[in-house]
């Protein structure tokens, strides 16, 4: 559907916004997603916006809304991985699962079906069936050693659910695969691999603080001590 120039130049500043800002300032983006859906509400691509700003916000009944709009419009299923992971942030796990194994998947690219089997791992931990959940994620896309977009997330998952079955050193191993591929520092891999190390981060910047606050304490101690040297001294002269 094309709009009046104007129109779209209005439409495009405020998408411009909500990408600008979604992953620093959801709310803020969520805001701008609203005014472009007042505005032209009938453009798929504003649909899409508005469920990913509401997605981001974790209004996910919203989100949903949305993406089925947006996936009607286009006919596309490339959104599908995350309409089912709405359904998860819904409560609704059991839908989600039921998602994965619908015809759409069989129609996303590989990085779409990487995503779609992210969430139904997902939602097999939020069923409690972490064993299910493990064996979701053991796939050709794991064993690879190419790495991917996806990889990291992938593999992180997969260290994830076994650290919580208890299977530490697997753990361990498959965090590390997770940080060898993560070139953009899209998981907190290391963070974790040093907490199951027991290695403690130390903000240099908050102890600097820290340092300066003990001076601080310790310049006020000596003043104090000092002021109350001097009026003992006042009062021996005066009783003198």
């Amino acid at each position: 559907m094309s709009l009046p120039k104007t129109l779209a130049e209005d439409v495009s500043r405020n998408l411009v916004m909500v990408a600008r800002l979604i992953d620093e300032d959801p709310e803020q983006a969520y805001a701008y997603s609203r005014i472009a859906l007042r505005l032209a509400s009938r453009v798929a691509a504003v649909r899409e916006a508005a469920g990913f700003a509401a997605y981001a916000t974790q209004k996910y009944s919203e989100a949903l809304a949305e993406f089925r709009a947006a996936k009607r419009m286009t006919g596309s299923v490339e959104l599908w991985p995350v309409m089912a992971d709405c359904e998860r942030g819904l409560g609704r796990p059991e839908r989600a699962m039921a998602m994965a194994g619908e015809p759409e998947v069989q129609k996303l690219d590989k990085a779409g079906q990487v995503e779609m089997r992210l969430v139904a791992a997902g939602a097999r931990r939020d069923m409690g069936q972490l064993d299910a959940a493990i064996v979701t994620l053991q796939s050709s896309e794991l064993a690879s050693n190419a790495v991917h977009p996806w990889t990291a997330r992938l593999r992180y998952a997969y260290a994830d659910a076994l650290l919580a079955a208890g299977r530490e050193d697997e753990a361990r191993e498959w965090f590390g695969k997770a940080l060898e591929a993560d070139k953009d520092g899209s998981t907190d891999a290391s963070d974790r691999l040093a907490e199951m190390d027991g290695v403690e981060f130390v903000d240099a910047l908050d102890e600097d603080e820290d340092e300066g606050e003990d001076e601080a304490d310790a310049t006020s101690e000596s003043a104090a001590t000092a002021k109350g040297s001097e009026e003992t001294d006042e009062d021996r002269t005066s009783e003198a």
